[in-house]
């Protein structure tokens, strides 16, 4: 394994510590395990079904995603730092689900330099507010992505609304976290997510925020970014 100096050694060690949690939909990735269909419904509805595509996953944790488009017919690789998480992925994939997934330990920006224009979609959900430099993870994501493929990020936004929902509610009220997940000083607002991804030559096609309310649960809403959110964009050929 080669180590990115783009990577905090904390968020490593956090997740690390919780890797064999992954796969319980009532533990610690809970609110992961809820807010998965409505990110792979999202991925499928932007690029027409995944069917056959090549895949990269970046920050993939335990798989929950990579998996997710596997099942869809997608030819995944997913990538992280965090090697306890990738263990237990590979564990689930093979003797579980049965599925044949690519994992790799290894850092974004080291990965892209290797495999460029390699992928017809890369997904980096709710991992650039856990980095360093994001703008760097986004600039690899471009790179390993081909031309006219889509590209999808998630994060959350920065303001007050994201600290008590993100941060007091999720992590000391609800509980759905454990403490210390986030830091809202890394929280990332559309913009300056949108700066990036222009310095990167993407195209931005679409952006919709993730909700919970008690009666719907999770849910999508086009109007209201405020908290957690997602995008998708397009490399230009």
């Amino acid at each position: 394994m080669t180590l990115s100096s783009n990577v905090d050694p904390a968020e490593i060690e956090k997740f690390s510590a919780l890797a064999s949690r992954w796969w319980d939909p009532e533990g610690e990735f809970k609110p992961l395990h809820k807010i998965n269909p409505l990110r792979i419904g999202y991925i499928q509805q932007h690029c027409d079904g995944v069917f056959d595509l090549n895949v990269l996953d970046i920050g993939c944790g335990g798989g929950l995603l990579a998996e997710a488009l596997a099942r869809a017919g997608a030819k995944v690789t997913g990538i992280d730092l965090a090697d306890q998480s990738l263990q237990v992925a590979r564990l689930h994939a093979s003797e579980e689900s049965k599925l044949d997934i690519d994992y790799q330990c290894i850092a974004a920006e080291e990965f892209a330099t290797r495999h460029p224009e390699q992928f017809d979609v890369v997904t980096c959900l709710e991992m650039l507010e856990h980095v360093p430099d994001p703008a760097a993870i986004v600039t690899a994501a471009a790179q390993a992505l081909k031309p006219g493929g889509k590209m999808f990020f998630s994060t959350l936004n920065r303001n007050m609304k994201s600290w008590l929902l993100g941060i007091v509610a999720a992590e000391y009220v609800l509980r759905w976290v454990p403490q210390g997940t986030h830091q809202h000083k890394k929280f990332i607002q559309p913009a300056e997510l949108l700066r990036m991804t222009d310095a990167a030559g993407l195209n931005p096609l679409h952006m919709t925020g993730m909700h919970y309310s008690p009666l719907r649960g999770f849910y999508l809403d086009d109007s209201n970014v405020d908290v957690n959110y997602i995008v998708v964009l397009e490399k230009p050929c």
